[in-house]
């Protein structure tokens, strides 16, 4: 691995890229902090794909663009007389070095969940009175999957919390339950509050079991993608389009998929 000099090498090189692209290219002069934090979101996401297909050496790429975003917005920055790339990694060492007093000062953590307890009442006095629930804190904009389960972490560090699994399964059967009544209704805004309901239900669920909903989910999205590419690829071979064959054969096709994942070992996803 490179060592230390290198680094800052590499680092020093990226700002003096942006330094000159600022000036000489149009499209880059042209930019605000509005204009690319879209494409910030979107470069996020691409670094997490990459990462969740063990991918690293698209992991490595993703992260090159996801830095130059942050060098892009620390050189507007510095522009406009806020801040610059310094005050950035000084901002951030000091909040990791006030939160970690484990590690730089003399306090003694024995566990993760101790730390993670600790962690929220650090942040808690730093934010002073601006934060007055346990739920703040959690950014609106989150993915809903995501922001519904970094509520119910949030609850259950104060002891809002079901004490057994075999509760919570109960509740997304309520749930469940719930949602079929109103179904049986017809009432759209009754039936998308018991979805929302059911959800959320099995978001928790999920955080209960140590699984991320959002991962759990991108998972089963492409082992379907994957199962209905199979049925596309075995419908063209036999000269037939998916849109004029019956579901039977579909059906057929999708059933031989999963035959074909469990002599691998693979979870087949339900077709929905």
């Amino acid at each position: 691995m490179n060592n230390r000099k290198d680094k800052l090498e590499a680092l020093g090189k990226l700002l003096d890229i942006m330094d000159e692209l600022r000036i000489k290219c149009p499209w880059d002069r042209e930019q605000t902090f509005e204009s690319i934090r879209n494409n910030t979101i979107e470069e996020t996401y691409e670094l997490a794909d990459a990462i969740l297909k063990g991918d690293m050496e698209h992991t490595k790429k993703e992260l090159g663009d996801l830095l130059l975003h942050i060098v892009f917005y620390a050189k507007m920055g510095s522009e406009t007389g806020h801040f610059d790339i310094k005050d950035v990694a000084d901002s951030i060492s000091e909040k990791l070095i006030f939160r970690h007093p484990h590690v730089f000062g003399d306090m003694k953590i024995s566990s993760s969940d101790a730390q993670i307890e600790n962690w929220e009442r650090i942040k808690k006095r730093e934010k002073g009175d601006e934060r007055k629930s346990a739920l703040s804190g959690i950014p609106s904009h989150l993915p809903a999957l995501l922001r519904a389960q970094k509520i119910t972490e949030k609850a259950s560090r104060v002891g809002f919390d079901w004490k057994h699994v075999d509760q919570v399964v109960a509740k997304v059967m309520e749930e469940l339950q719930e949602f079929e009544e109103a179904l049986e209704t017809g009432n759209n805004e009754l039936m998308e509050a018991e979805l929302g309901d059911l959800l959320f239900a099995i978001v928790n669920l999920g955080r209960f079991l140590s699984i991320n909903p959002e991962e759990a989910l991108r998972k089963t999205i492409t082992r379907f993608q994957k199962r209905f590419g199979y049925v596309e690829t075995r419908l063209t071979a036999q000269g037939q389009q998916i849109n004029s064959t019956t579901l039977e054969e579909m059906d057929r096709l999708w059933d031989e998929a999963k035959e074909d994942e469990k002599s691998v070992g693979q979870h087949t996803p339900q077709k929905i």
